[in-house]
């Protein structure tokens, strides 16, 4: 079997309050925009800043990390990507891209709390599970 990962890491603020919803199987779903910036000097020497939207969705958050999910909110997500497609009420098919969020870290006092002193996380799928303890490894 070949080796595969799927493994996103994003260190950003949030475009807009976050929607939540529930699915017919009254399953809480939350999405939400993180924009990721990267400065980089371009060809006349001056420093450019490139903005990446990132559209997230997150699967059974607490009303903890619902209330944090505000415009301007900087935050850790980790999880994977995730492309699918849908046909528009035109009848043209459409593709989206996706971060699915396994984790969630807030890092700045929005909503009332520090979120990083508590080290509040969100993890949505259970820790990686180890056949052998770590402690033989040599790093």
């Amino acid at each position: 079997m070949a080796f595969s990962l799927n493994k996103v890491m994003l260190l950003g603020n949030l475009g807009k309050d976050a929607e939540h919803r529930f699915t017919t199987n009254n399953k809480s779903v939350s999405s939400f925009s993180l924009a990721t910036t990267r400065s980089y000097k371009g060809k006349d020497d001056n420093w450019v800043e490139e903005t990446t939207w990132h559209n997230v969705i997150a699967w059974g958050l607490s009303d903890f990390y619902k209330e944090k999910l505000v415009k301007g909110a900087k935050f850790f997500i980790e999880g994977r990507i995730q492309t699918r497609n849908y046909e528009a009420k035109d009848g043209t098919k459409r593709y989206v891209t996706e971060i699915i969020a396994e984790k969630l870290i807030p890092l700045d006092g929005r909503g009332g709390s520090t979120g990083t002193a508590d080290n509040s996380s969100f993890t949505s799928a259970p820790a990686a599970e180890s056949a052998a303890p770590d402690d033989d490894l040599p790093f």
